[in-house]
């Protein structure tokens, strides 16, 4: 096979775009700059300044670039989504980097890399004691990753971006026929969401956690943004068991599920078609699997004997079930003691990370369509089998109407599902490979995988370069769902090999 070398045209049009993705970029992180100013914390709005500086200059060079239209082919457009979600959390990691809170680049990269993929894995240093516009900065890069920076310019700027930068985010439905259309109804979704859900951790905080109004305002906002868009960051470092209130994990149970419902379902909740989404395969698989996981949870929870009275025991089991099914990566515990729970409960806590939430919503993981459809086709052939010779199996499924299964979709879905298994598998060999066990390196793979940030207690300052680099590429990989980033490979490799 004859490879065709990107044209000078190609590379203009990218960088067309990235310097689009720059600007947007270089607003959202105005908004922390200008807290710190407000605040007087002028380290950390000097290292704003520089970061917003940077985006910025590259904005200005992609806007001056010459080409003949707008319009992004299908592998431009993959490419421009691949080298984004790396820019953006190579460039937004300058003011965490300076900030003395991590011990080296890479380490501000890491944090930077999992806000932005919405995973919460951290390797932050004294969380405590950072300055509060730097914790907004991380929570808001929860918020960006989640809702799409290039859907955020795609909401500001039409024409041209269109389909492809639309699924190589991992998105897989339109609500609207314009992409731009479907772009802006996502962020006025979580405008609203936004506004609720800050209102209501914010009165729980005053009212059943004691916080003063201001300081649960501001626990509210980064809980908001770490719990709709399924990040996990938070602002203190033993997470949501800072606020030791079950009223509290409630409100934020409410947002890890909004976080993990898909757009096109909230849509269809708006509409007021409540009948419709529950004869949709996607939620009556996730409901399944929350089940399964929940029990399984429940059950090695009770064996442990951790919990000894039923309460406590319902809680933690479906708080953290709840946690890792939806992508959210809150927890109630330390890392030390997940990793203590071990047999049932272990199991079923890492199943649901590896499953994950919804298709086009903020969670990660393989998620529940993609599970839906492979039960659906496996269940197809045995009946296929049964059948008599000449009997035909009808392959089809409800999904906001009905769907044709066709051998092009089944496909997909399972080379999708089979990357995941072996991005999970070979994540957990590299950490095997550092001495850790088993167990506990395979969670920590599929936590990073599926971009959750429950931890077993492998992820720390002090962890291997080389694991931290491997998970690293996990939460890129599993963010972008792989296409974006083997259509970056294959354009590196054409570049360099093509004729």
């Amino acid at each position: 096979m004859i490879l065709r070398r990107p044209s000078a045209h190609d590379a203009r049009l990218i960088a067309f775009f990235l310097g689009r993705v720059s600007y947007v970029v270089a607003v959202a992180g105005a908004l922390p700059a200008a807290w710190a100013a407000i605040a007087g914390e002028w380290s950390p709005f000097a290292s704003f300044t520089l970061m917003v500086g940077v985006f910025c200059i590259l904005g200005a060079l992609g806007s001056s670039v010459r080409h003949e239209h707008e319009r992004l082919g299908w592998s431009q457009g993959m490419v421009v989504v691949a080298l984004t979600w790396l820019l953006v959390p190579a460039i937004g990691s300058i003011p965490l980097l300076l900030s003395g809170h991590f011990g080296d680049p890479l380490d501000a990269f890491f944090d930077a890399m999992s806000g932005l993929t919405t995973t919460g894995l951290s390797v932050i240093q004294d969380l405590d004691h950072l300055a509060p516009s730097l914790n907004f900065w991380r929570h808001l890069l929860h918020f960006l990753g989640g809702q799409g920076i290039v859907l955020a310019a795609l909401s500001l700027f039409a024409g041209g971006a269109g389909m492809t930068l639309f699924y190589g985010e991992g998105r897989d439905e339109r609500i609207f026929p314009s992409v731009t259309s479907t772009a802006r109804f996502i962020w006025a979704v979580s405008i609203v969401h936004l506004i609720f859900g800050v209102a209501l951790l914010t009165g729980v905080g005053v009212i059943a956690v004691g916080l003063e109004p201001l300081r649960a305002v501001f626990h509210g906002l980064m809980i908001f943004m770490a719990g709709f868009d399924t990040g996990g960051f938070s602002p203190q470092s033993t997470s949501v068991g800072y606020y030791h209130s079950a009223a509290f994990e409630a409100a934020t149970a409410v947002l890890m599920v909004a976080g993990a419902m898909s757009f096109g379902l909230h849509f269809a909740l708006w509409r007021g078609r409540r009948a419709e989404v529950f004869r949709n395969l996607e939620t009556r698989t996730i409901l399944a699997t929350f089940g399964v996981t929940l029990v399984l949870t429940i059950v090695g929870m009770a064996t442990l004997g951790i919990y000894s009275d039923v309460f406590g025991l319902t809680r933690q089991s479906l708080f953290h079930t709840l946690s890792a099914h939806s992508g959210t990566g809150f927890s109630t515990v330390p890392s030390s003691e997940i990793a203590a729970w071990g047999g049932l409960a272990f199991g079923g806590i890492a199943v649901a990370m590896a499953l994950g939430g919804m298709a086009s919503s903020t969670a990660g993981g393989v998620k529940a369509l993609r599970i839906g459809l492979t039960v659906k086709l496996l269940r197809d052939q045995v009946r296929q089998v049964l059948l008599p010779e000449r009997g035909i199996v009808r392959r089809g499924y409800y999904q906001s109407g009905r769907r044709r299964l066709t051998p092009e979709l089944a496909q997909a879905v399972m080379a999708v599902s089979l990357l995941f298994v072996a991005m999970y598998l070979i994540g957990a060999g590299v950490g095997i490979a550092y001495g850790f066990s088993l167990q506990s390196a395979l969670f920590e793979s599929v936590s990073a995988g599926a971009n959750v940030g429950l931890s077993a207690g492998i992820t720390d300052p002090s962890m291997p370069t080389l694991l931290q680099t491997t998970y690293i590429a996990e939460m890129w990989l599993g963010r972008l769902e792989f296409v974006a980033v083997f259509a970056l490979i294959g354009f590196v490799v054409s570049a360099v090999r093509g004729k």
